[in-house]
């Protein structure tokens, strides 16, 4: 016989489009009410665990007793329609299967690996700098320069011949662009699905440390399949839309608080640090993402949860806990180092989070020290952020100088 247990109450959280850098009120007011709280989201069934609390995050996050594949299984309350999983995708799926694709990526996006694109990496941020000055202002930020900038460097990542960047930039625009319509967006998948796939074949003898020919070889010795290797290669390439969406936030934020920019240009010691605090600050996304379903009973925060029971964490609520964070919501650039959680935490944290760190660290010693006068060129309520997307962001960053 089921035990009976007494059970919050099933908040409705909507996860309405929020304007500039504000923070979620109903997430606001789950974090409060403390221990894992029970919501329903705008699409899927039912209901579903959402877990807040910093130390409980990461406990869910790295514990096997809440696993992703069993989501395929189930329908679940969730944020977004195409957020039902694809059967195999490296997002759904569990160790030992998912330990073994993330682990032929893991030498290109390690420390050492991003590093050796880092001068390539400042060389496109100072070109497309270049480009923006070259126009005059006023100009769009996110066009001229967050936008490009992501793609340009996954190219150097990949290992993607000089002779084709333009092309594969030119696809990847075209993938990402809701200026298009499905039809050519469809098409630049498939133009670049089979580029990526040729490209990858063609190394499987391959000993470069670049993404391709890591992924060539690992196809070569039958560790993975071309298809898996190829899949891989894609959400490398259309990554950086979550870098451009960062970015935007972060230089929103920056330029709407100058005294902020100001102090990063006055003392750029303090910038390594800086980055790190603004990418714990920045509500980087709206709700929540990817959920898990509970594969036994597990008591978390004095709560029971039981098996097949889905589960939710916010990375966006645990890098405001005031225990680990004190005065959370302030931007303190001299805030003691603590391993904030904006790339996630256990098996499925970002594999991209030390290229995104370096792209983020590149791009705003660039634009600090080539464009010290750069400001808004509207009042900050009046710059446009996407409506209706999972990751949040500026549409436009109108700027000047």
């Amino acid at each position: 016989m089921t035990r009976e247990r007494a059970l919050p109450p099933v908040r409705d959280w909507p996860a309405a489009d929020l304007p500039g850098t504000d923070f979620d009120p109903v997430l606001a007011a789950l974090m409060r009410e403390g221990p894992p709280q029970r919501v329903s989201l705008p699409d899927g069934e039912g209901w579903a665990w959402l877990v807040t609390r910093y130390e409980e995050v990461r406990r869910v996050t790295n514990d096997a007793r809440f696993g992703r594949a069993a989501v395929a299984d189930r329908q679940v309350t969730r944020l977004a329609r195409h957020f039902v999983p694809a059967r195999g995708a490296v997002g759904f799926l569990d160790p030992p299967e998912h330990t073994r694709l993330r682990r032929v990526m893991a030498p290109a996006l390690s420390a050492r690996g991003v590093e050796r694109v880092r001068e390539r990496a400042r060389a496109a941020a100072g070109a497309l700098v270049d480009g923006m000055l070259a126009q005059g202002p006023p100009a769009d930020l996110t066009e001229a320069v967050l936008g490009p900038f992501p793609a340009a460097v996954a190219t150097e990542v990949m290992g993607v011949p000089a002779a084709d960047h333009d092309r594969v930039r030119a696809w990847t625009r075209l993938l990402l662009s809701r200026a298009h319509d499905g039809e050519t967006s469809e098409r630049a998948r498939r133009e670049l699905t089979d580029y990526l796939g040729d490209l990858i074949g063609l190394r499987s003898d391959s000993a470069g440390e670049d993404l391709a020919s890591l992924l060539g070889a690992a196809v070569g010795r039958d560790e993975i399949g071309l298809e898996e290797a190829v899949g891989l290669a894609v959400l490398l390439q259309i990554g950086g839309a979550a870098v451009t969406d960062n970015t935007g936030q972060l230089c929103f934020l920056l330029l709407s608080r100058p005294e902020l920019a100001e102090r990063l240009r006055s003392e750029p010691g303090l910038r390594p640090r800086a980055v790190e605090e603004l990418l714990r600050w920045i509500p980087h996304r709206n709700a929540v993402g990817l959920s898990r379903i509970a594969l036994a009973d597990v008591s978390i925060g004095g709560v029971e949860i039981r098996a097949g029971e889905a589960v939710y964490v916010s990375y966006l609520a645990a890098n405001r806990d005031p225990s680990v964070f004190p005065a959370p919501d302030t931007i303190d650039f001299t805030r003691d180092p603590r391993p904030h959680l904006s790339f996630g935490s256990g098996p499925h944290h970002c594999p991209g989070g030390t290229l995104s760190r370096l792209e983020t660290a590149v791009l705003l010693d660039t634009l600090l020290d080539r464009v010290p006068g750069l400001k808004l060129a509207v009042p900050p309520e009046q710059v446009p952020f996407k409506r209706g997307t999972l990751i949040r962001g500026p549409e436009a960053l109108p700027v000047t100088w």
